[in-house]
């Protein structure tokens, strides 16, 4: 299986939430110093392979590497993602373009990149990270929402064009998971402006905005995330899951 964004915060979680079940993970991530400490932590069967999503042709390669590492992708995890919190006028445009590069182009490429050795081995998962900024319009993060709604758009539209191939695609969609530190490499979103501006104050005001009073962690995140990927859910696919401490409840 793959996890892109594999190295930091949520796609760590997942990492290390696959391993503890015995799966083999391939960490598709530009940050390989954070990655390889990741795949440290995560134990046994846990490999890199320095991913820039963005690319069509390193999500190519990084198909191909799993091919040969693991004989074959059963499981991918579309975790990659970047955005800066900022009002859509004060936004520049050099930041629209990467998140749309990273939050739907990686998403296009590396799921573009999978399918045909899913469809030729008639089976496959892919769960996608979208965010609740993409199922309601978030303040301050409108390009973000763009994308994350586009990813949750095609994901339907995939899972009804490669369902005859026993291939599910299923998305969940966290609210605001804040990134630790110490398990934010340097590629990290958190690791520049978007983690500055968020200060102990503002992070518990945001959390009593929450129903359950407390923020997300990667930690509850990633149990949503190994059970799409499971048989359990075989018969589940094209839905959007959120895992949201009940912010959003449409």
């Amino acid at each position: 299986m793959v996890v892109t964004g594999g190295a930091s915060n949520i796609g760590r979680a997942i990492v290390i939430g696959f391993a503890a079940e015995g799966a083999r993970v391939l960490i598709a991530d530009l940050d390989e110093a954070r990655a390889r400490q990741t795949a440290a932590e995560a134990g046994p069967g846990v490999e890199v392979q320095v991913t820039d999503v963005t690319s069509w042709e390193s999500a190519q390669a990084m198909a191909a590497a799993a091919g040969s590492r693991f004989g074959g992708v059963d499981v991918l995890v579309n975790c990659a993602g970047w955005t800066v919190d900022r009002l859509f006028v004060d936004k520049p445009r050099a930041e629209w373009e990467k998140e749309i590069a990273i939050d739907m182009w990686g998403f296009i490429n590396c799921t573009r990149a999978v399918l045909d050795g899913m469809i030729e081995r008639s089976r496959g998962r892919i769960v996608s990270i979208s965010s609740d900024a993409g199922r309601v319009g978030e303040w301050r993060e409108a390009v973000y929402s763009g994308t994350k709604a586009g990813v949750i758009a095609m994901s339907k539209a995939i899972a009804r064009e490669v369902g005859k191939h026993g291939i599910t695609l299923n998305v969940v969609c966290p609210g605001f998971v804040p990134g630790r530190p110490e398990t934010s490499g340097a590629e990290s979103l958190w690791a520049g402006d978007q983690g500055t501006q968020f200060t102990p104050e503002v992070l518990e005001k945001v959390a009593r905005s929450y129903p359950l009073r407390r923020l997300g962690t990667p930690e509850d995140v990633a149990p949503a995330v190994l059970f799409l990927a499971s048989e359990q859910a075989s018969y589940i696919t094209g839905q959007t899951l959120s895992v949201n401490g009940g912010y959003s409840m449409i």
